[in-house]
Formats: C-alpha cells, structure tokens, sequence
C-alpha cells in the first residue's frame, strides 16, 4: 500500500507542476496563483504546499525538472571533456538549443523563465569556469574579465533565442547557435 501512496503523491507533484508550467505561461508567474494552478492540476491548494513551501519552489521546480536532465548530460560530459572545456562549453550550448527545439516543455520553460518571469540564468558560473578553463589550456589572455565574457556569451544565447521565439521558429536555433557562439569564441581569441 505504501508504494500506491507514494506513487499517487508522485502524481500529483509531476500534475502540479504542469499545471504551474501551463498558468506560468499563460498568465505569468507574478500574475499565476496558487489556487488557479490547483484548480488546473485538479487538486487542492493543501497539495502544493504539501509539496512546495510556496510559488518560488513550486517555480524552481519547474524549472529544475527541465534543466537537470540536461545538467546532468553536461556533468558527464564534463569528465569526458576535462581536458577540453572549450569543447564542453560549446556542447552545453548546442545541447541545449536543440533541447529548446525538439521538446515544448523545454521550450515552454525557457520561455517563462526569459520572459514571465524575473530571472537570473544560474548556468554562467558555468559558462564563466569553462572560459576561463579554456583560456588558461590554450594559454590566451582574454580581452576582458572572464565574467564579462560570460555575460556576452549568456546575452548572445538570450538574443539567439528570443529571435527564434519571436519569428516562430524560423530558422535553424542550433545551426544559429553554433555559429554564433563559434564567431564569439573566435573574438575572444580562442581558435575553434
């Protein structure tokens, strides 16, 4: 019986947060209650918070549940790319735009979190390790602080995404991806 019960509490935890994914987007994460979000999933208001302390759980939730697949590809890759972050960065990258274009919730995520929400991408503590990583390897001094680069390099994937969203899809995200982050790589300095 136990295992029917924690079954059902697993159900209704991934239901809520659908449910929060699909308020989230229609109406915003500031302007989404709890109760709508409920009322969405078919439970009761007493469900979330028995598996949320409040709505910013609820959202990193979300959120996690969509990012942590994806870090953990990357966090594996990253023991086979030790040696190279470069390679490892570039990788996250395109992995992560063809996540966006093959799987809606991803999508869907990624675009409340852009643009429903005020948010502060959590992947360019990442993004600044793996360049300053690859700059010490291909010993290159970097024309600015590693974190400025980083801040570049979150701003081009930003801009590369809100495009793609806005002119419905209409061109290929991770050929674009690529090419961007590779003519920003080269402007850094790096050889790629």
């Amino acid at each position: 019986m136990a295992r029917r019960t924690k079954e059902d509490a697993d159900a209704t935890r991934n239901a809520l947060l659908d449910a929060a994914e699909l308020v989230f987007y229609e109406k915003g994460v500031a302007r989404a209650s709890l109760s709508e979000i409920a009322q969405a999933a078919g439970a009761t208001r007493g469900a979330i918070y028995w598996h949320f302390k409040d709505k910013v759980d609820l959202f990193n939730a979300m959120m996690d549940r969509a990012t942590l697949p994806l870090e953990r590809v990357c966090n594996a890759g990253e023991a086979a790319h030790a040696r190279e972050p470069l390679a490892q960065l570039r990788g996250m990258v395109e992995l992560l735009l063809r996540s966006i274009v093959s799987d809606v919730h991803m999508r869907r995520v990624f675009e409340i979190a852009l643009y429903r929400v005020e948010y502060v991408s959590e992947l360019s503590g990442v993004r600044e390790r793996n360049l300053s990583l690859a700059a010490a390897q291909a010993s290159l001094a970097l024309p600015m602080p590693a974190a400025m680069a980083a801040a570049g390099l979150h701003a081009l994937f930003n801009g590369l995404l809100q495009s793609w969203l806005l002119g419905e899809a209409s061109f290929d995200l991770p050929a674009a991806g690529r090419a961007a982050v590779d003519a920003y790589l080269r402007g850094l300095g790096f050889h790629v």
